[in-house]
């Protein structure tokens, strides 16, 4: 590839994860410690931004395929969903907090449903630029020859995201300053859909179609297509349950190393982390083209449930830091080759409407499912505690524990996989 489209998928892809792990990770924290510490408002938020991502993703990328044009909506929509971004600073304003808290306290949810629609709108803008356009342009602008290490690269772009914003503005969060944390990565946002206007250039392979857009929205639906394509179906059945299990433990991951583990360093913990894993990342991206995408599965799978196995037992600095730099390279490792085989297996000329169906695998099941089972783990363990006379539930090891059930169900799609491979 051009060097100028490695920036472009570096950059807009890095900006897209600094908006993801916002909202991935520190739209839940800031519910919980600032409006309603409640994990099932967390579960509901992340499934219902879960479906709108899933719908935007299916309109949108069918579009993107319909007019053959992948820029426009990735500048726009990064440029709108700054903007998105930014309306959280308006409705963090420390009096508005402190009216929500005293709402939720009398069993009124102003403050829980406000977060829920602003993170849908942000969601809109989001999956429009990121999950349908971008998505698609980078299975536009890659090969067979080159995916996997592409893959590779961006797989630790969210580690990366998350690195940056743990260490040099967890402290903004910490101290409250929620409305200064969500305008600046707004401000960044805006400044990146506005370069790409400059930087993304549309794969010259790319056509405008003139089919149905109507059957394009429901094409990867049907069944003649699911029949057609079993691996690409496999794989993404595999990414679902492997999702799952990551959104068993991940929505409430911040709170339970502040209220579990009473953990004052833990940015720190998940810098050292975030490092170990995208450095195995890294290295490993070479070698998924070269032995196969489909062999690195298993074994990271592998390695991902030994990860989560030692959070499960491990209470100290040292310990979390060591059983959780196992399971993030292992979650990184099944990341990129999941995707870089479903990639390999989308057909080249609809990459646009098979973005909706990625999201419904990757993402709308995973974020539906999986948070509602992390919920009744924590509110099943009993753990809880009080503060300023409000009892709340505290996230326990035991979603590591139901997590590693998750993935290892994986099994069953890769061996079907390895079976056709060889057949």
């Amino acid at each position: 590839m051009k060097k100028r489209t490695w920036i472009a998928l570096i950059l807009v892809g890095l900006v897209g994860q600094f908006a993801w792990t916002i909202e991935n990770m520190y739209f839940n924290v800031f519910l919980y410690n600032a409006i309603a510490p409640d994990p099932t408002a967390i579960a509901w938020m992340v499934a219902l931004s879960a479906v709108a991502a899933t719908v935007t993703t299916l309109l949108m990328g069918a579009l993107s395929d319909r007019v053959g044009r992948r820029k426009p909506f990735i500048c726009l929509g990064y440029i709108l969903w700054g903007l998105s971004v930014m309306a959280f600073a308006l409705l963090a304003k420390p009096e508005r907090l402190s009216g929500f808290q005293a709402a939720y306290a009398n069993g009124v949810l102003t403050g829980p449903i406000l977060v829920v629609v602003l993170d849908c709108v942000m969601t809109f803008f989001g999956s429009t630029a990121n999950d349908a356009a971008f998505n698609a342009y980078v299975t536009d602008v890659t090969t067979k020859e080159n995916r996997g290490r592409a893959e590779s690269v961006l797989a630790i772009l969210p580690l990366i995201s998350m690195l940056v914003i743990f260490g040099v503005f967890d402290g903004w969060t910490q101290r409250g300053d929620w409305a200064l944390f969500f305008a600046f990565f707004g401000v960044m946002m805006i400044v990146t859909g506005l370069v790409s206007l400059f930087l993304v250039k549309d794969s010259d392979v790319l056509q405008p179609r003139r089919d149905s857009y109507g059957k394009n929205l429901l094409y990867g639906f049907t069944p003649k297509v699911v029949k057609a394509l079993p691996e690409l179906y496999l794989s993404l059945l595999a990414f679902t349950l492997f999702s799952i299990g990551v959104q068993v433990f991940f929505p409430y991951l911040i709170v339970y190393f502040q209220h579990y583990l009473h953990m004052d360093d833990y940015a720190i913990v998940l810098g050292v982390v975030l490092l170990f894993a995208s450095l195995v990342s890294v290295l490993a991206g070479r070698f998924l083209d070269k032995y196969g995408k489909l062999n690195f599965v298993l074994p990271a799978a592998a390695v991902m449930i030994g990860g989560l196995l030692g959070l499960y037992f491990a209470r100290s600095t040292v310990g979390v830091m060591v059983t959780g730099a196992v399971m993030m390279s292992g979650y990184m490792l099944v990341t990129a080759a999941l995707s870089a085989l479903i990639r390999d297996y989308t057909p080249k000329d609809k990459a646009g409407h098979f973005q909706g169906v990625r999201m419904v695998f990757a993402v709308c099941l995973p974020m539906i499912v999986g948070p509602f089972i992390g919920s009744a783990v924590i509110r099943r363990s009993g753990a809880v505690y009080e503060d300023l006379g409000v009892v709340k539930n505290v996230p326990t090891p035991a979603i590591f524990l139901a997590a590693a059930v998750c993935v290892l169900l994986l099994l069953v799609p890769v061996l079907r996989l390895y079976r056709r491979k060889k057949a």
